[in-house]
Order: C-alpha cells, then sequence, then structure tokens
C-alpha cells in the first residue's frame, strides 16, 4: 500500500469550508500540524471561536474527508480551541456597527506601499460587482480619501447629532479629511485618537451596507487597537510592495492580527511590475515574488498583483480615482479581480 503525502492530505483539508465562510480551513491558517507515517495519519487545529460547536463541527468535517482518502489507515484530528482575546479593561469588545454586514480592514506594516490607493479602488470596484460600500478613512494624522475623491465637501450632522457620510461615485465616506482644512494638522495624542476613530466609526450614519472597508493608518499603534478592540471584523488584508525591506512590515503587522484574532483574508502585492507602454515589457522594480512567497508563509491567498502605473497615480490626483477614470485599464480590471475574490471569501447574502 502506498504512503500517503503530507500534500494529499493538505489538498483534501482544503476542500472543508470554515462554518459561515465560503472560505476553507487551510487558506484560514487553520491547519496547525499534519502528520503522516506510512498510511497513518493525524492532524492538529488550532481554532478560535466563542462557539464550541464550530471547532467540533470543523474536527468532524476533517475526520470524514481524511477517512475517505484511499488506502488511509488510522486518522487522528485534535482541535486546540483557543479562547478570544480578552479586550484591554474598560474596553467592552468587538461588536458589529448597525446596518453594516461585513468590516474589512486594509493594512500594511509600513507607510508608500498605496495602502489607500489599493482601499479606494477596491471600494469602488466592490461597488461596481453591486454591492453597497462605504469606506472608513482611519488614518487621522494623514487622511487622504477626501483628496482621492477630489471633494471638499463638509459631512452634515442629523437632529440626533449622527454624522452624515460624503456619499460619491456610489461610495459612502468619512475622513478626517473632510473635517479639516487642507493644511490643518491633526495634534492629538492617545486617547483623543481612540475617541476619533471611534467616532469615525459610531457615530457615523452609515445606512444599510454590504461591506464597510477602513483604511488603516500605517504600523501597529492606537488607531489599530482602537478599531480591532471595538469593531467587529469579517477580516483584514494587508497591502505591500516586492521587495523584503515592505514584506519584513507586513509580518508585523500579520502578526498583530493574529494576537487579536482578526482572520486575514489575503495578501495584494501593490506596485508589482511596471508595463512599458511604449512596447509592453515587463519591469519588476521592486523585485519579483514578493508578494506570492510572503502569502504562502503566511498561509494566505495571494489575492492580487497591481501594477505600478502612470496613469492611476494620475487619477487619485485628479481626485477621479482610476477604477472609474479608466475602467478598462489593467489596473483596474486587477482591482475588479479581487473584489469578486473578496465576494467569494466574505459573501454579503
Amino acid at each position: 500500500m502506498p504512503a500517503l503525502s503530507e500534500e494529499q492530505v493538505r489538498s483534501t483539508l482544503s476542500q472543508i469550508r470554515y462554518p459561515g465562510f465560503s472560505r476553507d480551513i487551510v487558506s484560514f491558517g487553520l491547519v496547525k500540524e499534519i502528520r503522516v507515517s506510512g498510511v497513518d495519519v493525524a492532524v492538529t487545529l488550532e481554532i478560535t471561536a466563542k462557539d464550541a460547536t464550530v471547532p467540533q463541527a470543523v474536527q468532524a468535517a476533517c475526520e470524514t474527508a481524511l477517512r475517505a482518502l484511499p488506502g488511509v489507515g488510522a486518522v487522528s484530528v485534535q482541535t486546540e480551541n483557543r479562547a478570544p482575546a480578552m479586550p484591554s479593561a474598560g474596553v467592552p469588545g468587538p461588536t458589529p456597527i448597525p446596518g453594516v454586514k461585513h468590516v474589512i480592514a486594509i493594512a500594511s506594516g509600513k507607510g508608500g506601499v498605496g495602502k489607500s490607493t489599493v482601499a479606494v479602488n477596491l471600494a469602488l470596484a466592490l461597488q461596481k460587482t453591486g454591492a453597497s460600500v462605504g469606506l472608513c478613512d482611519c488614518d487621522i494624522y494623514g487622511p487622504s480619501v477626501a483628496l482621492m475623491f477630489g471633494s471638499r465637501e463638509k459631512p452634515m450632522a442629523t437632529a440626533e447629532d449622527r454624522i452624515l457620510p460624503i456619499e460619491t461615485a456610489g461610495l459612502r465616506l468619512m475622513s478626517m479629511g473632510f473635517l479639516l482644512d487642507d493644511t490643518s494638522p491633526a495634534v492629538m495624542r492617545g486617547p483623543m485618537v481612540t475617541r476619533t476613530t471611534q467616532q469615525l466609526l459610531r457615530d457615523v450614519e452609515w445606512g444599510e451596507l454590504d461591506y464597510l472597508i477602513l483604511d488603516l493608518p500605517p504600523g501597529t499603534g492606537d488607531i489599530q487597537l482602537t478599531v480591532v478592540q471595538n469593531v467587529t471584523l469579517a477580516g483584514a488584508v494587508l497591502v505591500t510592495t516586492p521587495q523584503e525591506v515592505a514584506l519584513i512590515d507586513v509580518r508585523k503587522a500579520a502578526s498583530m492580527f493574529g494576537k487579536v484574532n482578526v482572520p486575514i483574508l489575503g495578501l495584494i502585492e501593490n506596485m508589482s511590475y511596471f508595463l512599458c507602454p511604449s512596447d509592453g515589457k515587463r519591469y519588476d522594480i521592486f523585485g519579483s515574488g514578493g508578494g506570492a512567497r510572503e502569502a504562502q508563509r503566511l498561509g494566505v491567498e495571494l489575492l492580487g498583483e497591481i501594477p505600478i502605473d502612470i496613469a492611476t497615480r494620475e487619477a487619485g490626483d485628479r481626485g477621479i480615482p482610476i477604477v472609474v477614470a479608466d475602467a478598462q485599464s489593467p489596473v483596474s480590471q486587477s482591482f475588479m479581480a479581487v473584489a469578486h475574490r473578496l465576494r467569494s471569501l466574505v459573501p454579503s447574502l
């Protein structure tokens, strides 16, 4: 009887969906260890869930699938159910935003990787798939969403002192950039930053949304901690560029989300390559393959490779993001592909 391989086992487990999601348990990073000895298989799962029936259901599905492998011998599936991270003192813990089905954070470990460009165009691409979408610029110190949509409109308030989001290009938007003049800095320390972030998320009349995209600032500071402690996230999308200096920092962001039990939905490699407009030749300005290798290392999906493009920069500076300015461009098509993949991972229905 031929021995089984670890790859056979992993492939089998990748067919098992996590309850309530269309995503499989392997890409979610729940398979901690696979041990194959001849025809015998032992698997260890690590699951974080408040509902004890979830790890039980996953374990049972794994056992059934593995026992169906041709020639398999003994099957052992052990599940380690980690308790969800406890919130800090005085913090009640993450809760949903009323009316919003899914909140997705767009994050990076460092600045300069084009995270806001990704967040803006991804939100627009999701809207083009037929979803109702909001975008919250959580970068208090360096907001850019107002500029990228070319809007100087000031938000209005309801009689109940709820903030009405700016509506542009089919999206509902909120950013400190709508509240401050172009030259006015946000001079704040920790507690004020926390309160302002909570207001942007909780005091805005978002209405009924399929997805609320959060454009987080770079790093792993107060704002990120406020978001993960206060808002129930469907997951996070990490943005990087191909070179190692960016990948080092994206690992820190991934580690932060892992510690607070927020799933990583996938990784986007921005500025992946440059296509010369004169001859179509590809130039890997920042190297190649870094995003794919890092996604594999983290056990998550590489959602897309977005090329660096002059038109994308020009469109953002004009206040008309590339997905709107030129829907047929390679960059726009890349964002649309990522949006469709995200909708399959986090369905709104």
